[in-house]
């Protein structure tokens, strides 16, 4: 599969946003074979502010159903650092070379913080707050909620609800127009408003 291999970053409250992130997802699924499954895998906790924006972006997605994708990771069956290797397991055990998505919370500069990122390659969770975990993702979706240092972990519990609130929702809605732009691929969707 051969996509551009620049990331691409934007700032969650550009109004542009959600255009160019699902440009980039469309651009993704467009070069996947219709029956080639796309799993996302959304990382984190509910039990820290900071690090809840992967469960509440799969459990965004999990209002919507589609043939094309799967969803791992909610704020009531979270995947976090005790699971994800189990989780991993499970997953490539249900499907035979699925393409994955991990989305997970990151810390950057005080610049970044509420930027969203779609990247090649996996993420590696936990990195921020120096835990080694497996990478996952064929692709990856960091949003960058805080300040990375030191103070990782404060970092991350100090962090607004507002930013987690709407930086999930401008993911899960790029992703779910990134599907609907990409051939051979649709989703029964409610009314997409709220976050």
């Amino acid at each position: 599969m051969s996509v551009p291999s620049m990331p691409c970053y934007v700032a969650y409250t550009d109004p542009a946003a959600s255009m160019r992130l699902a440009n980039r997802f469309g651009a993704y699924f467009n070069r996947l074979p219709p029956r080639r499954r796309i799993v996302v895998v959304c990382i984190g906790t509910d039990r820290c502010t900071g690090d809840s924006l992967g469960p509440l972006t799969g459990t965004l997605l999990s209002k919507y159903r589609s043939p094309d994708f799967e969803i791992y990771g909610t704020l009531e069956h979270p995947v976090h650092a005790m699971n994800l290797a189990d989780t991993m397991d499970e997953l490539y055990a249900r499907f035979d070379d699925p393409f994955i998505i991990g989305i997970d919370a990151c810390l950057g500069q005080a610049a970044s913080i509420g930027a969203v990122l779609i990247g090649d390659g996996p993420l590696r969770p936990g990195a921020g707050v120096n835990k080694e975990l497996p990478p996952v993702g064929d692709i990856h979706v960091s949003g960058v909620v805080n300040i990375g240092g030191l103070l990782g972990y404060q970092a991350l519990q100090t962090t607004r609800l507002h930013l987690i609130m709407s930086m999930s929702g401008l993911i899960s809605r790029s992703l779910l127009v990134g599907i609907r732009m990409s051939s051979g691929r649709a989703i029964e969707t409610p009314a997409m408003h709220g976050y």
